[in-house]
């Protein structure tokens, strides 16, 4: 069995659900509380002990590159205020992984992208994780969670989440075989089905471990939902020769490429941090409390979150 070494995370999206923010800067880096967003990822990536890294840009998207580099400039600005607390944390940016750039020069879908990455991986399994899913856990990252089943279960293995059943047309769905608790082998998998045509509410989240046999199956695989080259799609050409299991993470993910998800996820982030918990929580408190409405609005100080929120 090779082990996982390498990830690849695409981030060549236009990002027009941000419109205008997005219109000169890249959606990866607006900021969830005080760090880009695709830095969450690449954190998460460097935890699992995977620090060689593809990243998937397109145009417009230097702004990546730049955070992810030296900027001597403000170093020595920096060291020269004696701040040296900020500047070992641009320090550490730079220098958490070794972070490798190439462009997908048109828009194509998330297939064609991760296809992108064939010189880059080789013959070698590797990680995907998606930059619009940033996934919050109280112990090992999701990412960690898929390669502890990879070390007893070789193969290609997806993260999934439960979602409403009226809500299956806007993910890619899974159907199989429970293995284990949280754990499916794969029988099949739709992408964006109607609400109705599938059996299963297991929804595809942006972490994965592949095969290199995906790159075939990607060049082989015909523009799917969309007119694009689907993941799920390729995925799906390798079950049979290739086993592919399904893992019911445990965390809680927020998509930060829509509006709604990524002020979720600005403000549960913000409420695990020391420095704001206390005040940020004492403010939302106060202002649900008091807006006639947002009733029976309880907040979780203890544990980050909301409970029995209900606008009336």
């Amino acid at each position: 069995m090779k082990q996982v070494r390498k990830a690849v995370i695409p981030a060549a999206g236009l990002g027009t659900r941000f419109l205008p923010a997005t219109k000169a800067q890249p959606k990866e880096m607006l900021p969830v509380v005080d760090k880009p967003a695709i830095q969450y990822i690449v954190e998460e990536a460097v935890a699992c002990g995977l620090e060689d890294i593809l990243i998937i840009t397109g145009r417009n998207k230097r702004a990546i590159e730049d955070h992810f580099d030296h900027s001597l400039e403000l170093e020595a600005a920096l060291a020269e205020k004696d701040n040296h607390e900020a500047l070992e944390n641009l320090r550490r940016i730079s220098e958490m992984a070794d972070i490798h750039y190439i462009r997908q020069k048109e828009p194509r879908g998330l297939g064609h992208a991760i296809y992108c990455a064939r010189k880059f991986i080789g013959q070698d399994p590797f990680a995907v994780l998606l930059a619009d899913d940033l996934i919050v856990t109280d112990g090992s990252p999701c990412l960690q969670q898929l390669l502890d089943i990879y070390e007893t279960r070789p193969g290609n293995i997806i993260a999934i989440q439960q979602v409403l059943p009226e809500e299956v047309n806007k993910y890619g769905i899974v159907e199989g075989q429970a293995l284990l608790p949280r754990l499916y082998q794969v029988s099949r998998l739709v992408e964006k089905p109607p609400v109705g045509s599938v059996s299963s509410n297991l929804a595809i989240v942006g972490r994965y471990i592949l095969q290199p046999e995906i790159f075939t199956a990607l060049a082989e695989v015909a523009p799917g939902a969309g007119g694009e080259i689907q993941l799920t799609d390729a995925i799906g050409r390798l079950l049979g020769p290739q086993p592919v299991y399904a893992y019911l993470f445990q965390g809680r993910r927020f998509d930060v490429g829509d509006k709604l998800g990524f002020l979720q996820a600005t403000i549960e982030m913000a409420l695990m941090r020391p420095d704001l918990r206390d005040e940020l929580g004492a403010y939302l408190r106060g202002t649900f409390m008091t807006d006639s409405r947002l009733a029976e609005v309880v907040y979780n100080g203890g544990s980050g979150g909301f409970s029995g929120g209900q606008e009336l």
